[in-house]
């Protein structure tokens, strides 16, 4: 991977992916995830028209990103390349979710995660006030799988930061793949009634 540094915005995020991967930084990971995860909510929101929906696939998409780091060519923006992750996990989820082929240009060269980001958050039927709504409810979910038990917490992190499929998940635990989807519904329960907690003290 070599350094394309040719804005200021590049070399901050080179840095931080030399020091994921060379030094398996986590404060590095955490620091991408905070640049880059409300814009992605933003986007994923547009495409999904469901909040609750978003949430999860931006967890997905930075599960996906940090997995596949090695993979990442500097000769595009980390930007665009993590937008398009994002925007391809949604596509995979709308067809899942509807069952039915959607016609989508994946490759398409006038693909602008920027255009898309600036359009997301002016579009006129979203006031300001939507959008602290969604940045309180990407706090709150954060609130949330922090103070799950230990055991749930572990597989929501393993499932949704780290994507890795329930059997990966077994075996990382050692513990049967029916525990691991029993486990991670009751995480999502408890996440549920967490995401009430922290809604009525806020």
């Amino acid at each position: 991977m070599e350094n394309p540094c040719t804005t200021e915005k590049a070399k901050r995020d080179y840095i931080l992916l030399r020091k994921a991967l060379d030094e398996n930084d986590q404060q590095a990971y955490a620091e991408l995830m905070e640049l880059y995860r409300d814009s992605i909510y933003f986007i994923l929101v547009k495409i999904v028209k469901n909040s609750d929906d978003a949430e999860d696939l931006t967890l997905e998409t930075f599960g996906k990103a940090f997995k596949y780091l090695n993979k990442y060519s500097p000769q595009y923006a980390f930007s665009t390349w993590l937008f398009r992750i994002a925007v391809n996990n949604s596509i995979d989820f709308i067809r899942h979710k509807n069952n039915a082929p959607q016609v989508v240009d994946n490759d398409s060269e006038d693909f602008n995660p920027e255009e898309l980001i600036e359009h997301s958050q002016s579009e006129v039927t979203r006031t300001p006030e939507d959008h602290v709504m969604d940045k309180q409810r990407i706090q709150m979910l954060r609130c949330a799988v922090k103070q799950l038990p230990d055991k749930y917490r572990k597989v929501v992190e393993l499932r949704y930061y780290e994507d890795l499929s329930y059997e990966e998940i077994a075996q990382r635990l050692n513990i049967s793949l029916s525990n691991v989807k029993i486990q991670l519904l009751r995480a999502k329960n408890m996440l549920s009634q967490l995401m009430v907690n922290v809604r009525n003290a806020i």
